[in-house]
C-alpha cells in the first residue's frame, strides 16, 4: 500500500503493509530514532509523536491510519523554539535524561503546555502518567515543567517573574 503523509515538513511516501505499525516505519524506514520502539502496547509511552497536531504512541498506528496526516517527531519538534523551551527548563533544574525516553517527557510536556499554558502541580503529575520513566522522580518532572514555563512566558512576553 503505498501511503503519503506530511513528516516533519516535508511530503513524504512510503510502501507499507497496511498493519505496519508507525513506530517501525518511522524508525526503520526514515531513520528517525528518537521515538523509540520499547513496549509495542502502548504503556510506555516512549513512541510518542505529534499526529495531526495531538501526542499520539505511534506503536498504536497502523500504517493505514497515516495516508494524509501530519505526523512530527522529536527530530522535526527539535527544529522549534519550543523545544529549546523545554531544553532550557529541564537543565535548569538538572532534569537527567537517560535516552530511553526523553522523546515522551518532552512531547507530554509540550502537550500539557500546549493546553494549560500554567499547569498545577497535580495537572503536571496527570500528564506524565502516560510515560514510563525509571530516571526521574515525580517532583522533578513538576519542576521542570515549570522552569519551561516560565522560560516559554519569558520568550513570548519578553519579561522576567
Amino acid at each position: 500500500m503505498n501511503l503519503g503523509f506530511i513528516l516533519n515538513g516535508d511530503d513524504v511516501a512510503v510502501n507499507s503493509d497496511p498493519e505496519n505499525r508507525l513506530v517501525d516505519i518511522l524508525r526503520e524506514t526514515f531513520n528517525l530514532t528518537g521515538t523509540k520502539g520499547c513496549c509495542y502496547t502502548g504503556t510506555c509511552g516512549n513512541c510518542q509523536i505529534i499526529f495531526n497536531g495531538v501526542i499520539v504512541k505511534s506503536c498504536l498506528i497502523p500504517a493505514f491510519k497515516i495516508r494524509n496526516c501530519e505526523i512530527i517527531t522529536i527530530e522535526g519538534f527539535s527544529q522549534t523554539d519550543e523545544y529549546q523551551d523545554i531544553v532550557q527548563g529541564f537543565s535548569e533544574v538538572g532534569l537527567e535524561n537517560c535516552g530511553i525516553c526523553n522523546t515522551a517527557k518532552i512531547l507530554a510536556t509540550e502537550a500539557l503546555l500546549g493546553r494549560n499554558q500554567q499547569p498545577s502541580r497535580e495537572e503536571i503529575l496527570i500528564a506524565f502518567r502516560g510515560v514510563r520513566c525509571r530516571c526521574t522522580e515525580p517532583e522533578e518532572l513538576v519542576q521542570g515543567v515549570l522552569a519551561v514555563y516560565e522560560y516559554r512566558r519569558r520568550r513570548l512576553y519578553g519579561r522576567s517573574s
